[in-house]
């Protein structure tokens, strides 16, 4: 086992050790993986404490992962195999929400088993040539998966697909998609829940192609690519070979195109990887020592969905990025934001945030509200679930401050804390889950002791004064 150098700022924060592991925290990992992801495919669309359970078991699993700040550094050979082929087993035997029928969900299906068997086959042997040509599979099989579903299942019955049509062909003629009704919905009819940069991002796809979710597809790429280059050593890395690099980009980029559940992601043209990419691409910048740059990927992901704005507090705390680029960020978005809010303040203020803190639970939302609401009936006051999102905001802000980590254990909070959030929520569904993995996934692809690249504000003599050794045992 290794140990690896600590922090460059633990010395003056407190932090005051960082754990390398063998392979049993990968295997813990893996398996709360596929348990994590196969309930969720499982909860589209229904309720079940099992799953509730199960979620919450991970998320234990990840703040006892962050508390611990332990290193996965190394796994058993079989373990991504093994992944991904279990993955694709799920993916077959749970049961599987889905408005594509016949060929093209069996077409689908098809697919997602290629990518896993192949990347499987590919990465039970690992070379830089067979990683590249894994993650070029997956890439390709995420695009071909998505091409089926939009042409397989033209008009998915779900009101986020008819809202996001509709909002495209709205900003195309100019108009305020926030004073509209929607045709046909078969959910909300008078409101756009979604921050407007959610159209504008997605906008293209419908006007092009004609469906948004091929706007989708692209961000979904954009996302796989800043995973690529988040992986790529930067100066104060550990060295590591080109085989280890393209693993470190190729793992997370194929477990999440097979992980369970994500075809029902796709037909259901639900918008979270268009925020993965921008966090992605936010860390990219911020190791690559852009990190004024970084605000903009941040902003628009900020401006296309509200629950992001829980991440601003605790990168006022992270002093690689800080107080005045945190604080340009929410000026940012709030510029980004501002057309729609001015054109109509009552309507924009009623989609974005009355009409959801007030709307009704969902009963197969798989979160505790509902199983105190489902099971009991009692109706959680409001300030239990702010105090539990309050309180792991507190506890995330606290470890953020004190130790000032990596941007991978940064990411890993951001998942902590949106995961927390969901568990106590009357809406969350199998999106707003995915995220909080994707960003666990995500953190995966960063190099080992990143940290001295993440904090560009020290100069060099206070790096080399405050690094420590590493030692083998």
């Amino acid at each position: 086992m290794r140990s690896t150098a600590a922090d460059p700022t633990s010395r003056s924060t407190g932090s005051t050790r960082s754990f390398a592991t063998t392979g049993y925290a990968a295997c813990a990992l893996a398996a709360l993986w596929l348990a994590y992801l196969g309930v969720l495919q499982w909860s589209v669309v229904r309720f079940r404490f099992p799953i509730v359970l199960t979620l919450t078991v991970a998320a234990v699993g990840l703040g006892v992962w962050l508390w611990r700040r332990t290193e996965i550094r190394s796994a058993p050979p079989w373990l991504v195999p093994f992944v991904l082929l279990a993955s694709v087993a799920i993916t077959w035997a749970v049961p599987l929400f889905s408005y594509l029928r016949g060929g093209s969900l069996t077409a689908a299906l098809t697919v997602l088993t290629v990518v896993g068997v192949g990347a499987a086959g590919l990465l039970a042997a690992p070379t830089a040539a067979r990683s590249r040509a894994a993650y070029l599979l997956a890439v390709v099989g995420h695009v071909v998966t998505a091409a089926i579903a939009t042409i397989g299942d033209p008009a998915p019955k779900i009101d986020v697909w008819v809202t996001l049509q509709q909002a495209s062909d709205a900003l195309a003629r100019g108009e305020n998609f926030y004073d509209m009704n929607w045709t046909n919905s078969p959910g909300i009819q008078d409101a756009f829940t979604y921050l407007p940069w959610t159209t504008v991002l997605l906008a293209p796809g419908r006007w092009i192609g004609g469906d948004v979710r091929w706007a989708i597809a692209f961000w979904s790429v954009v996302l796989f690519a800043g995973i690529w280059a988040l992986a790529k050593p930067r100066p104060g890395d550990e060295p590591g070979s080109a085989c280890a690099t393209a693993l470190r980009a190729t793992i997370p980029v194929t477990v999440l195109v097979v992980a369970p559940g994500t075809l029902t992601q796709i037909d259901q043209a639900w918008t979270e990887p268009l925020l993965a990419a921008g966090l992605v691409w936010w860390a990219v910048l911020v190791r690559r020592g852009h990190a004024w740059w970084a605000i903009v990927p941040l902003a628009l992901a900020c401006a296309s969905k509200q629950h992001l704005a829980l991440l601003l507090p605790l990168l006022l705390l992270w002093r690689p990025f800080g107080a005045r680029r945190a604080v340009a960020t929410g000026a940012l978005t709030g510029v980004l934001i501002a057309p729609w809010f001015l054109a109509s303040p009552s309507d924009f203020v009623h989609d974005t945030i009355t009409l959801l803190v007030g709307f009704h639970p969902i009963k197969f939302a798989n979160t505790w509200y509902l199983w105190f609401l489902n099971e009991h009936g009692i109706t959680l006051p409001f300030w239990i679930t702010g105090l539990v999102v309050v309180g792991a905001l507190g506890v995330a802000a606290w470890a953020i401050h004190r130790r000032q980590p990596g941007v991978g254990e940064l990411l890993r909070w951001f998942a902590f804390l949106l995961l927390a959030a969901n568990l106590v929520n009357k809406q969350a569904f199998y999106n707003q889950y995915w995220l909080s993995a994707a960003l666990v996934a995500i953190s995966l692809a960063v190099p080992a002791r990143a940290q001295d690249n993440d904090v560009p504000d020290l100069t060099s003599a206070q790096r080399a004064g405050s690094a420590r050794p590493t030692t083998a045992s």
